[in-house]
């Protein structure tokens, strides 16, 4: 399970966030693409959402309208 906060890379345009190995090394998944599933934690409990850009080329996630993405703590498998 990779782990780490929600930020956007204004580089490539994309939300991603950074993670550290098991061998201690700091990476990342690379810049989320649309319908990219993952889960964000809310109040505690993990909710599976995905992301996707809207007409206006906003960056949102299915199922929590409104929400801001940047800093939240997310995980994918």
């Amino acid at each position: 399970m990779k782990q780490g906060t929600l930020f956007f890379d204004p580089e490539d345009g994309r939300y991603t966030f950074n993670y550290t190995t098991e061998e201690g090394y700091d990476t990342s998944p690379g810049g989320f693409h649309c319908g990219d599933c993952f889960e964000v934690q809310l109040n505690g409990t993990w909710i599976v959402t995905r992301i996707e850009m809207d007409a206006s080329r906003n960056w949102y996630l299915v199922g929590l309208p409104g929400l801001e993405i940047e800093g939240l703590l997310a995980r994918i498998p």
